[in-house]
């Protein structure tokens, strides 16, 4: 199936512009790579991170309920350095929703017990302090996952409620490629079943050190160049940890195996739970 380029918005101002002195030369905004939490070593050699770097917004590629997707251009003026990102902005807590935190956030934990009644209670607070979980999870599990060899994008940098990673697709011409979730895919027979082994293979490691992701499904699964690469993780869970854990683990086999099933590749949902149970279980 072809890659179909994200619709850019005509010309907006994502980012304030600057006409001070002090502005960048080009782009919207200078790199933001100062100051911020960066992803982990050894980096991948399309990581800009010369502080004389600018940035500039291209557009949505996504909107959610807990956060947007940006796709993010930062590039040295003057030089052929230039890398394309996604820039996942979380809501605050005045403007996500919170239905779904309760049992995510279950098995973790904060230093201050004050910390912990204003998250149980919802306080304005508290909801401050959920929307930076979110984000701090989902850096601090991509960097773990990829030091892993997993098949996740690489994370840049976090910087308060904004996460930049690794943008998944073309990024070769003008206008960035996305690659398409694997639900909108319609792979043959023979990359079907590679794909499973792909996958079955990721949870299989998630498992073994206690994982899972927690909301997986095709809708944030990504097929690029016939590799899968799973995304959205601010809700991974501890599946020792969290008291629903294993509930998580087996609705994640059950709807990727109910997928790949409906696609044409007969794939026991039990099975595979079981196997993963097993996993999950080896270490205790």
């Amino acid at each position: 199936m072809a890659h179909q380029p994200f619709h850019l918005p005509e010309k907006q101002a994502l980012f304030s512009v600057d006409t001070s002195p002090d502005a960048p030369p080009e782009g919207e905004r200078w790199s933001t790579w100062d100051g911020a939490t960066h992803g982990p070593r050894p980096r991948p050699d399309w990581v800009v991170t010369d502080l004389g770097a600018v940035e500039s917004d291209l557009g949505v590629l996504k909107t959610g309920k807990e956060a947007d997707v940006h796709v993010l251009r930062r590039w040295v003026p003057g030089t052929a350095r230039l890398s394309t990102m996604a820039a996942k902005r979380y809501r605050d807590g005045d403007h996500r929703l919170f239905h779904r935190d309760a049992g995510y956030l279950e098995g973790r934990r904060v230093r201050k017990s004050r910390e912990m009644r204003a998250m149980a209670t919802r306080t304005d607070f508290g909801k401050q302090l959920i929307a930076g979980q979110w984000a701090a999870a989902e850096f601090d599990a991509l960097g773990r996952l990829w030091e892993l060899d997993l098949p996740v994008p690489y994370p840049v940098q976090l910087d308060e409620r904004e996460m930049l990673m690794e943008f998944v697709g073309d990024t070769s011409g003008a206008t960035p490629v996305a690659a398409p979730r694997l639900v909108a895919t319609r792979p043959g027979p023979d990359l079907l079943a590679e794909l499973f082994e792909q996958l079955r293979s990721a949870m299989l490691t998630l498992a073994h050190h206690g994982w899972a992701h927690g909301d997986l499904s095709p809708y944030n699964v990504l097929l690029h160049e016939e590799r899968l690469v799973l995304i959205d993780w601010p809700q991974v869970v501890d599946v020792i940890g969290n008291p629903r854990g294993f509930d998580f683990l087996e609705r994640d086999a059950t709807t990727m195996a109910t997928w790949f099933t409906r696609k044409g590749l007969p794939v026991d949902a039990g099975e595979l739970v079981g196997d993963l149970v097993a996993e999950a279980t080896t270490r205790f």
